[in-house]
C-alpha cells in the first residue's frame, strides 16, 4: 500500500502523503526556507535529523508550523485551473512533505525515545494531524482539480510509473469516500480522528502493561536449566537497577521476549514458568485494559466500511491487494488450516503423551506454561539437539557482518559503517564533524553504495537491543524513500532504520543470539533492502509500498539464508575461537528445522482467522466478551490447553496500531511466496550474483510500479505455487513424495 492510500484510510499517522516527486514543474508552493528550517529541527530538510534537538517542547513548535506549510501547499494544489501531471499529481506527492517531515520524527522517537512529555505533546498534536489528513482525502475542491486531470489527453502519454500512479491515487480516493456527499465525509473524517486516537491507546497499554511487571529472583536454584548466557543477561539487568551485586548475584526477569521467552522454554521450574505465564497474561489487562478499545475501534472500522460502500472492513481493507477481498484472504487461511490440521493435531498429541511419559502422571491437557518447556524437551530427544548449542556462534557482531557480506555479494553492493554520538536531548550540543547524531547508544549508522555505478543508495539506522523506552518486536522504518537520478538530478538516497528486541549483551560477553534472533534480524534487514535497493522514479510507489500481502516477500525470504549452508559458514563464527558451525550441529539443526512446524502454522492461522472473522463479521460479536469470541471463532484452531489465557488481541498491536487490521493473513501469503520464490535460488545457486541480479532487478528495485502478481512472474516465469510453504515446512510431502 502506498503512503497515499496509507493517509487515506489513517492506518498509519506516521505515513502521511506525500514524497517530492521530482517533477521540473511543480505547483506553487509555499515552503519554509533554509534559514527557518534551521530553527526549527523537525522541519530540517537535512536527510538526517539532529535528533537531540527533538524534544518535546520543540515539538509543539515545529509541528503547527509544518501544518501551515503543508496547507498552503494544499491550497495552492486546490488553486490549479489548467492540470498538468506536474501541478496536479506530481504536486499531490509533495503536498504534505514538510508535515511527513516533522510527524515522522516524532513517531520514531514515540517508538525509540518514549517519555511522558513527548506522549503528552503526540496526543494534543494528533486530532490536528488527522484533520490535515482528512482535508486531503475529503477536499472537494482537490478532487475536483484531480477529476479534471484525469480527463486530460496528457494522461495518456504519461510514462509508465507516473500512469500508475496516477490511476491508483484516483482509485484510492474512490475507495475512500471521495464521491461520497458532505455529511458522510464528515463522519469519515470524525471516525479517521477517532481510530488514530484509540489506536495509539491500544499501543501505549501495551508498552507500559509490559513495564509494570517484573520479577527480582534471588536464589538461582529457582533458575534451574535456564542457560548460561540468559543467566549472565538476567543478572546484568538486575545489578543495572540495583539489585544484587557480585557477592550477591540476582537475576530480574521482565515480560520482554528475550527475557520472558527462554523462561518458558528452558525453566525446570514449572511454577516459576507459571508465574511468569500467568504475568505475561496481564498484558493489555486493567488497569490497561484494551477489551474496550478492541470494541470500538472494530465498531468504526465496520462502520467506515459501510459508509464507503463496502460488506465489511476486510473488504474494504483489501480491494488493492493480492487477495482482492476478505473471502479470498479467509478462503486462502482456511485451506492451509485444513491442510495443517492433521499434523497439528499428531503433534499436540505427541507432545501431551511425552510429558506423561517424562513425569509419570497422567496428563489430560497441557497446561500453556508447560507448551513450550515440553517441546524443547522433546526436540532435544529426538533430535540431540539444543538450540543453545548455536548461540556461541551466532554472535551478534558476527551475525551483522555475515549478513552483510552475503547480501553486498547477492545484490553487488557495498556496506560501510560511519562513526556515530549520541548527544543528550536539549543540551544544544551538535555532533562532532564526521560523526552522524543517533537517538541512543546502542544505534549505530551504515551506507549502502552500488557498485557497478559508485552512487550511495541510501543509510540507514541499526537499533536492535530492548530497553524499556523502546516498544517490542521487530521492524523497519521507511524515513524518506529516495529516488534514482533523473531530469539532470542527482540520486536522492533512501534513508530508513532497522530496529528490534533481540538478545543483548551481558557485561564483557557479546550479545550472543539465538536462532530465532538471527531469522528476526535477516527479516528486518530484507524489508530495508526492499527500501535501499528501490528504483522507482515516483517517491510514492517507491521501496515497501507495494500491496500489503506482497510487502513481506522481501523480508521472509531473507529468512532462508539463516538455514543453509553456505551463508551460515560465513556468519556462524564462534565468538572466542572463530571456528565454523560444526557440521554435526548444522545436520541436528536441519533435521529438527520442521519440529512442531504445523503448531507454529496453526498458531499464525489462528491469528490471521480472528483478525479476518472479526473484520468481516463483527455484527455477530459485537458487544460481546474478548475471550469468549476468541474460544468460539478459534475452537479449530488452538491447542487443547488446561486454560485458554486472555486473547491475543488485547495485546495485538500488528491489527490495532500498525498496518494489519484484516490483514495478518499477509503473514501466511508472503510465507507461500517466499517458499516458492526461494526454490529459484536453492536451484540455481543461494549465493548466485545472477539470481540476487534478477531479484534485485524484478522485486527489490520495483516498489509498486506494476502490480505485485506481474513482479512476481517477472521474477518467476510464472504464477506462484500456493503448496510451496507447506512442502517447505514439511507439513505435507512434495509430488514426488506422493508417486512413492
Amino acid at each position: 500500500m502506498n503512503t497515499l492510500a496509507l493517509a487515506l484510510c489513517a492506518f498509519c499517522i506516521g505515513s502521511l502523503p506525500l514524497h517530492a516527486a521530482g517533477s521540473d514543474n511543480p505547483a506553487p508552493a509555499t515552503s519554509a526556507k533554509p534559514a527557518e528550517t534551521a530553527k526549527h529541527p523537525f522541519l530540517d530538510e537535512g536527510l538526517l535529523p539532529q535528533w537531540s534537538r527533538l524534544t518535546p517542547e520543540q515539538a509543539e513548535i515545529d509541528i503547527p508550523l509544518a501544518l501551515k506549510l503543508s496547507q498552503q501547499r494544499l491550497d495552492a494544489l486546490c488553486s490549479v485551473t489548467e492540470p498538468t501531471y506536474e501541478n496536479t499529481f506530481g504536486a499531490l506527492e509533495k503536498v504534505s512533505e514538510p508535515l511527513e517531515r516533522a510527524w515522522d520524527r516524532l513517531q520514531t522517537l514515540d517508538t525509540v525515545r518514549d517519555n511522558p512529555k513527548q506522549r503528552e505533546v503526540i496526543t494534543r498534536l494528533m486530532p490536528d494531524i488527522i484533520r490535515f489528513s482528512n482535508s486531503i482525502a475529503y477536499n472537494e475542491k482537490l478532487w475536483n482539480v484531480l477529476k479534471k486531470a484525469e480527463q486530460c489527453e496528457w494522461m495518456k502519454h504519461l510514462s509508465p510509473t507516473q500512469k500508475r500512479f496516477a490511476t491508483e491515487t484516483m482509485d484510492s480516493f474512490r475507495d475512500n469516500g471521495a464521491d461520497l456527499p458532505p455529511d458522510k465525509k464528515a463522519r469519515l473524517a470524525t471516525i479517521n480522528e477517532e481510530l488514530s486516537t484509540l489506536s495509539k491507546q491500544f499501543s501505549e497499554n501495551v508498552l507500559d502493561s509490559t513495564n509494570a511487571w517484573e520479577l527480582v529472583i534471588k536464589d538461582k536454584k529457582e533458575l534451574a536449566g535456564m542457560p548460561a548466557a540468559w543467566l549472565d543477561t538476567a543478572q546484568a539487568a538486575a545489578a543495572a537497577k540495583g539489585y544484587g551485586n557480585g557477592q550477591n548475584p540476582q537475576w530480574l526477569i521482565t515480560l520482554q521476549y528475550p527475557s520472558y521467552g527462554p523462561v518458558m522454554k528452558y525453566a525446570d521450574n514449572a511454577a516459576l514458568r507459571e508465574k511468569v505465564w500467568r504475568a505475561d497474561n496481564t498484558v493489555g489487562q486493567a488497569p490497561y485494559d484494551n477489551a474496550p478499545i478492541v470494541d470500538k475501534i472494530l465498531t468504526l472500522r465496520d462502520e467506515k466500511a459501510r459508509l464507503l460502500g463496502f460488506k465489511n472492513y476486510a473488504d474494504l481493507t483489501t480491494v488493492r491487494r493480492m487477495a482482492g477481498s476478505g473471502a479470498n484472504a479467509l478462503s486462502f487461511i482456511e485451506n492451509m488450516h485444513d491442510k495443517v490440521k492433521p499434523k497439528f493435531l499428531e503433534e499436540q498429541e505427541t507432545l501431551r503423551q511425552f510429558k506423561e511419559k517424562k513425569t509419570g502422571r497422567p496428563v489430560a491437557k497441557l497446561a500453556p506454561w508447560d507448551r513450550s518447556y515440553y517441546a524443547e524437551k522433546l526436540r532435544q530427544e529426538q533430535y540431540d539437539f539444543d538450540s543453545e548449542a548455536l548461540r556461541p556462534y551466532y554472535s551478534a557482531e558476527n551475525v551483522f557482518k555475515g549478513m552483510f557480506d552475503i547480501y553486498s555479494k547477492l545484490y553487488n553492493i557495498s556496506i560501510t559503517e560511519r562513526p556515530t554520538v549520541c548527544i543528550e536531548p536539549g543540551s544544544g550540543k551538535t555532533a562532532p564533524e564526521g560523526t552522524v547524531e543517533v537517538w541512543h547508544a546502542d544505534v549505530r549508522f551504515f551506507d549502502i553504495k552500488d557498485n557497478a555505478t559508485g552512487e550511495l543508495l541510501g543509510s540507514f539506522y541499526m537499533d536492535w537491543y530492548p530497553r524499556a523506552t523502546k516498544r517490542g518486536g521487530a521492524w523497519m522504518s521507511p524515513f524518506s524513500p529516495g529516488l534514482p537520478a533523473m531530469n539532470g538530478n542527482p540520486r536522492i538516497p533512501h534513508i530508513g532504520s532497522i530496529n528490534g528486541n533481540i538478545t543483548p549483551p551481558a557485561g564483557d560477553q557479546p550479545a550472543l543470539l539465538d536462532h530465532r534472533d538471527v531469522e528476526t534480524v535477516f527479516h528486518e534487514f530484507g524489508h530495508l533492502l526492499h527500501l535501499m535497493l528501490s528504483d522507482v522514479d515516483v517517491k510514492a510507489l517507491a521501496g515497501t509500498s507495494v500491496a500489503w500481502d506482497f510487502v513481506e516477500l522481501p523480508s521472509q525470504i531473507n529468512e532462508n539464508w539463516t538455514w543453509e549452508r553456505e551463508p551460515i559458514d560465513i556468519f556462524a563464527r564462534h565468538y572466542k575461537t572463530g571456528e565454523k558451525l560444526p557440521d554435526d550441529l548444522y545436520k541436528k539443526m536441519i533435521a529438527a528445522r520442521n519440529f512442531m512446524s504445523a503448531s507454529m502454522a496453526m498458531a499464525q492461522c489462528g491469528v490471521a482467522k480472528f483478525d479476518l472473522e472479526l473484520h468481516m463479521n463483527y455484527d455477530k460479536y459485537k458487544g460481546r466478551n474478548l475471550e469468549e469470541i476468541d474460544r468460539e471463532i478459534l475452537a479449530d484452531y488452538r491447542p487443547d490447553y488446561s486454560e485458554p489465557g486472555p486473547s491475543i488481541m488485547r495485546t495485538l498491536t500488528h491489527v490495532f496500531s500498525g498496518g494489519y487490521s484484516a490483514g495478518y493473513y499477509s503473514y501466511k501469503w508472503a510465507e507461500a511466496l517466499e517458499a516458492d520464490a526461494f526454490s529459484r535460488f536453492l536451484k540455481e545457486g543461494v549465493l548466485n550474483p545472477a539470481v540476487g541480479a534478477e531479484f534485485r532487478r524484478a522485486i527489490l528495485s520495483k516498489g509498486d510500479s506494476k502490480p505485485a502478481a506481474e513482479l512476481y512472474r517477472d521474477f518467476m516465469g510464472r504464477d506462484p505455487n500456493p503448496d510451496a510453504l507447506l512442502i517447505k515446512t514439511g507439513i505435507i510431502p512434495a509430488p514426488a513424495e506422493k508417486k512413492k
